[in-house]
């Protein structure tokens, strides 16, 4: 059933799939800002909504290309794999949001993906090599270089400022952690819409017959090596809108449950994330914004003191990270077993 209104049907899907992203994900972005009371969530989520779209204009595609063509062999991938893949991501996001969990969207699509390519082919489905070791290296490594440089960033902020009255730094990093927050909500934009973007050029790569002829020419994608721009525009808009909508849930626990936050803190702890996320993007390093501004808040907490960091909420937060891509694959796998039973 691989007809050009089912395929534009599941384009839609991973187009609301990215705006669930950015829904839930929007906690990462205006936690700390929120936290530490430098804006009112309603001004935090337009802030970094629109840092989260204007990535379309400042970044490449590294992402997006080991997304679609380094993780499952082109010849799986099919309409029906795909929506099973965003099937399970997205009931996984629905799942860790109802419950305040600020599990990682990234990991729940490369679950997903990876469990409707093995429900379909095995095994052999997936492809050795560089991209799952990308990936899967930096599930550990992404909150460990946040935690490293959200310490360090607050040791030398903490050296640099010794002399300065408490009252000033307040005031100085209220305004720097505007900035921050602008930076984090960039990487977050870039590096998460990517992962969207490399899903549906596989997608459309997979049904280009079905477009060989179709009237609409820029569906027709021959090529994996190339993101469309109307691809990378619809993703980075579909996230940025997400993030408008994102709720306060999963807020409460990112920027107070972990560690209390003042604006310097923020500050350390948004860079941090930040600097990690962009340096990943260049290397098309796909990687969770969740785990690295977790790791990054961590780090900042424990500069102060290891007793202020909530180790307790961290260890819960650590348990959804390792759960999140059996389980996000678990439902894709059954999520393709129906696809296909009822549109083979």
């Amino acid at each position: 059933m691989n007809t050009a209104t089912f395929v534009l049907a599941i384009v839609a899907v991973a187009f609301i799939f990215d705006f669930i992203n950015g829904f839930h994900d929007s906690a990462n972005s205006i936690a700390t800002v929120v936290s530490t009371r430098v804006l009112s969530p309603s001004v935090a989520v337009v802030w970094a909504a629109a840092f989260n779209f204007i990535g379309l204009f400042l970044f490449g595609t590294a992402v997006a290309k080991t997304f679609g063509k380094g993780l499952i062999r082109v010849d799986v991938v099919d309409p029906q794999v795909i929506l099973a893949a965003l099937i399970g991501a997205i009931v996984w996001n629905l799942i860790t949001w109802y419950y305040g969990i600020p599990s990682s969207s990234s990991h729940a699509l490369t679950g997903g993906y990876a469990g409707a390519a093995i429900a379909k082919a095995g095994a052999s489905a997936l492809i050795p090599g560089a991209g799952w070791v990308k990936l899967l290296s930096f599930i550990i490594l992404s909150p460990l270089i946040g935690f490293l440089f959200g310490g360090a960033l607050m040791v030398a902020v903490g050296w640099g400022f010794r002399r300065a009255h408490p009252r000033s730094i307040d005031k100085w990093f209220r305004a720097f952690q505007l900035a921050s927050a602008a930076a984090f909500s960039l990487s977050h934009g870039t590096n998460d819409s990517q992962k969207t973007m490399g899903i549906i050029v596989g997608l459309l790569f997979s049904a280009q017959a079905v477009f060989a002829n179709h009237p609409w020419q820029f569906l027709h994608i021959t090529t994996l090596d190339t993101i469309p721009f109307w691809v990378e525009a619809w993703a980075y808009g579909a996230i940025a809108l997400g993030t408008l909508f994102g709720g306060w849930r999963i807020v409460r626990t990112m920027g107070q449950r972990i560690t209390r936050l003042k604006p310097y803190g923020g500050f350390c702890a948004e860079t941090g994330g930040a600097a990690a996320i962009f340096i990943a993007s260049h290397f098309g390093i796909p990687v969770s914004t969740t785990h690295t501004i977790t790791g990054a808040i961590s780090g900042v907490g424990a500069a102060q003191r290891m007793s202020s960091v909530r180790w307790g909420v961290a260890g819960q937060i650590v348990w959804a990270w390792v759960l999140t891509i059996p389980l996000s694959a678990a439902i894709a796998a059954v999520s393709y077993l129906i696809v296909r039973g009822v549109m083979p």
